[in-house]
């Protein structure tokens, strides 16, 4: 049975929620609050975009989700439960088990394949290599490197580097993907077939995908759009979205 979208019936329960969170940065001299009191609820079988300009906050909001970093006021809810209640075993096993996390920053490891790279997680997580490797191969194959698997990430461009990490992140089949800006390395075309791939994930698995973004034709096919300026979260109505692309903002 395929995985119910947030366009068919009624929503299951909320996957991710945040109320009220903050998180400041001080210097010698000011404080900056990356993510002012941003209100936030993200559920399975959804895309959601967040875009905005540089220094907007919008890597901090991620790495908040994933519990990554610590709010410094509000809550974040996963599957219910207080990110801040869950022991450094549980906080674990969510970002190994059950986020994707595609980095602004590639990280692979040095001289290892592309094949073991894109598995690593899932046999860190327990899965034997053989298993692991033949889970993530399908994504690598529809990301376009099937004939690559054995090179090295010095071998790669950066783009098909970007493209490793994104199949690591797919390949452990998350409930919940963030993605950091993951087409800033790819042309148009490899761009447009990973944001395929991240809306049919959301379609067949049920996954929630939060994307940030500076992509508007990535943004416009995700289910909820939303703009991040100073901190401050907004809902992107669809003709404020459309004058924006408009624009090419």
């Amino acid at each position: 049975m395929r995985a119910q979208t947030g366009h068919e019936g009624e929503r299951q329960a909320s996957l991710l929620e945040l109320h009220g969170v903050v998180k400041r940065y001080r210097s010698a001299d000011e404080e900056t609050r990356a993510v002012d009191e941003v209100e936030l609820t993200a559920n399975a079988g959804e895309m959601l975009a967040v875009h905005g300009p540089s220094g907007s906050g919008k890597t901090t909001l991620l790495l908040l989700m994933a519990g990554l970093i610590e709010p410094d006021a509000g809550t974040i809810r996963y599957r219910g439960a207080d990110l801040a209640t869950l022991d450094e075993q549980q906080a674990s096993d969510r970002l190994m088990l059950e986020i994707g996390f595609i980095h602004q920053t590639i990280r692979l490891l040095p001289r290892v394949s592309v094949l073991e790279n894109a598995a690593v997680k899932l046999m860190l997580a327990g899965v034997g290599m053989r298993r692991a490797q033949a889970r993530a191969r399908p994504h690598l194959e529809r990301l376009g490197l099937g004939e690559k698997l054995a090179r090295t990430p010095e071998e790669l461009s950066g783009g098909e580097r970007q493209r490793v990490a994104i199949a690591r992140a797919l390949a452990c089949e998350p409930a919940l993907i963030l993605a950091d800006e993951p087409t800033g390395n790819l042309d148009s075309r490899r761009s447009r077939e990973v944001i395929e791939l991240l809306a049919q994930t959301v379609r067949e698995q049920g996954t929630c995908v939060v994307l940030v973004t500076h992509d508007t034709e990535a943004a416009r096919i995700a289910d909820r759009r939303f703009t991040l300026r100073d901190g401050r979260l907004a809902h992107e109505r669809l003709d404020e979205a459309a004058a924006c692309r408009a624009v090419g903002s």
